[in-house]
């Protein structure tokens, strides 16, 4: 009576450290291939599998206006045009070479004109809009032509305000600032575990937000001509932040070789 051999088993997967993540196929004993599960790689190949450290940074700069811009204006009713004309003229002259003496450039000077007749008179309107970048000369210069014209000028409060060039700067800023954080996180925690921080791997900018400073609760409850101008100068600062994620590639720490 002959005695029936048993089937021979064959082994389908090896269960080892995986590598390679991205592939869906193992082998069958023979080659052929089945879908579902990854396949194992060599240990020599999982050992050199790159370690990471994941951080994020952030941080947060400010601005104060760069720019700031003061309107100052005049006028005259006559009888005669030539009287409108000459009362006008004459103030507006002496603004303009108050302006040229202080060192103020003539593309920063916008002068407006307009004459019409009014009933049985002549009217004549002038307009010069100054732009600032020095707020201690333009509080000079609105000083001195208060004292020199008096109420024969209305100069308007002034107006600051950024450049498109200056908030694109401070964004930028803000990012390296939180690039350099994360950096220094990375550092620090590798110098912890006893490993060398490596190259970064991935830099992403999760979030940037930008706002204008506010005066406070006491300050923002009185008029905004009364504010002085440093209030304003704070009231008109942006302020941005940004946070970004970044992967580094972790390296072990060489060995010092000893000099026999």
């Amino acid at each position: 009576m002959s005695v029936q051999q048993a089937p021979q088993s064959r082994v389908f997967v090896e269960l080892v450290p995986w590598a390679d993540r991205g592939r869906e196929n193992y082998l069958l004993s023979g080659g052929e291939t089945q879908p579902g599960l990854r396949r194992p790689l060599s240990s020599a190949q999982t050992q050199t599998a790159t370690r990471e450290v994941h951080v994020s940074g952030t941080a947060e700069v400010s601005a104060t206006p760069d720019r700031a811009q003061v309107v100052v204006q005049m006028s005259s009713t006559k009888e005669a045009a030539a009287e409108a004309k000459k009362s006008v003229c004459r103030r507006l002259d002496y603004i303009t070479q108050t302006l040229q003496q202080q060192g103020v450039q003539s593309e920063n000077v916008t002068v407006t004109k307009d004459f019409q007749r009014v009933e049985n008179a002549y009217h004549m309107e002038a307009e010069v809009c100054i732009t600032f970048t020095e707020f201690g000369k333009m509080q000079n210069i609105c000083n001195f032509l208060v004292e020199k014209l008096d109420s024969s000028v209305v100069i308007s409060q002034p107006q600051f305000y950024h450049t498109p060039g200056s908030i694109e700067n401070l964004r930028r800023q803000a990012c390296v600032v939180a690039v350099e954080n994360a950096w220094r996180k990375a550092q620090e925690v590798c110098n912890l575990v006893g490993q060398t921080l490596g190259k970064p791997l991935l830099i992403k900018e999760e979030e940037m937000k930008e706002w204008e400073g506010q005066i406070d609760d006491h300050q923002s409850s009185r008029l905004s001509g009364s504010l002085t101008v440093q209030q304003k100068i704070k009231s008109a600062t942006i302020h941005a932040a940004s946070k970004v994620f970044i992967t580094f590639e972790v390296k072990g720490r060489e060995k010092k070789k000893k000099h026999i």
